[in-house]
């Protein structure tokens, strides 16, 4: 087991490694320039000359080869210095530790959502398979899955919040300032950042489930006049939630990818918007430090689902 372990940080740290160079030369790629169109967006632009110009290049970084820039960048990360953003004239950090907890708040809640509803929603459906049940989850799920993100978040906003006025369409507060307020603006958010993942679970879970109640020590467990739900909890669920639970290691960078477009629909100040503004004004330091930081938690995830799978399932071993 620890030899697996040290083997799957070692492959993510080698695929953090690659992801730098891809993100860091992927920006670098783009046409413009972020100083030029920075202050393009200040007022005082006008007085710029062409020494103050190449005196901010100096002072960012930008006049230096694209090998030291990268290395600059990486070895700031190990002493914790992201860089200072061009856009905003601030350390990256501490954008990010400013932004970072609402992204967070909204995507653990959303996790939280889709994870319980779906997993109860495929459970019930395989359990009632062939009944009515089975066909409302099953049609449910694939229409859910089918729905655009953005086009949710403005129906959601059209009818609940200026046709019936019965949530705010946009902002954020925080729940320790004001609970109630906090819930109701994280509603609609949460339920587009939920629906497409709900709908995955759901069928995953019901596949896995039906699968499952056909082998044979569920089967002998239906011959000893178990109970039903003694049959599903303690026999079939396990064994049923590996995929699953695959699947939901997936739904951690959907959740995280689909913030970027939730938090600019509904005008939140996480760091999925931080990221839109930061593209628009090609700040290079923003962009691929909020790009490595949301990759390092799903390559996280994705290492302690792959952990999981022993606890879940007792037959799997580790060699």
């Amino acid at each position: 087991m620890a030899t697996y372990i040290v083997r799957r940080l070692f492959v993510a740290l080698i695929t953090l490694w690659l992801l730098t160079i891809i993100i860091f030369s992927v920006l670098r790629l783009l046409p413009g320039d972020p100083l030029i169109i920075f202050l393009g967006q200040s007022a005082s632009s006008g007085n710029m000359t062409m020494e103050q110009l190449a005196k901010l290049r100096v002072e960012y970084g930008l006049d230096k080869p694209l090998v030291v820039q990268y290395l600059t960048w990486i070895f700031g990360i190990f002493h914790g210095n992201l860089g200072t953003s061009i856009n905003y004239h601030e350390q990256v950090s501490t954008l990010m530790l400013e932004r970072f907890p609402v992204t967070l708040h909204l995507s653990l809640v959303a996790l939280a959502i889709h994870s319980v509803f779906g997993i109860a929603l495929g459970l019930i459906a395989a359990v009632r398979r062939g009944t009515w049940i089975d066909a409302a989850a099953t049609i449910c799920a694939n229409i859910l899955m089918t729905v655009p993100v953005f086009w949710l978040g403005l129906l959601l906003m059209y009818f609940f919040g200026l046709r019936l006025g019965w949530l705010p369409i946009a902002g954020y507060t925080s729940p320790f300032v004001d609970f109630w307020m906090s819930t109701k603006q994280i509603i609609m958010p949460v339920i587009c950042l939920s629906v497409t993942s709900l709908a995955v679970n759901a069928r995953q879970m019901r596949s896995s489930m039906l699968e499952i109640i056909r082998q044979d020590y569920v089967r002998t467990a239906w011959s000893k006049g178990l109970r039903e739900r003694t049959i599903i909890l303690r026999h079939a669920l396990k064994p049923s939630l590996i995929p699953v639970i695959t699947v939901l290691g997936m739904g951690v960078g959907t959740v995280f990818a689909g913030s970027v477009i939730t938090e600019t629909i509904f005008a939140i100040p996480g760091v999925g918007r931080l990221l839109v503004s930061s593209i628009f004004a090609q700040d290079y330091v923003v962009i691929q430090s909020c790009t490595l930081v949301l990759t390092s938690i799903i390559i996280l995830v994705n290492l302690i689902v792959d952990i999981s799978y022993g606890w879940i399932d007792p037959r799997i071993r580790y060699s």
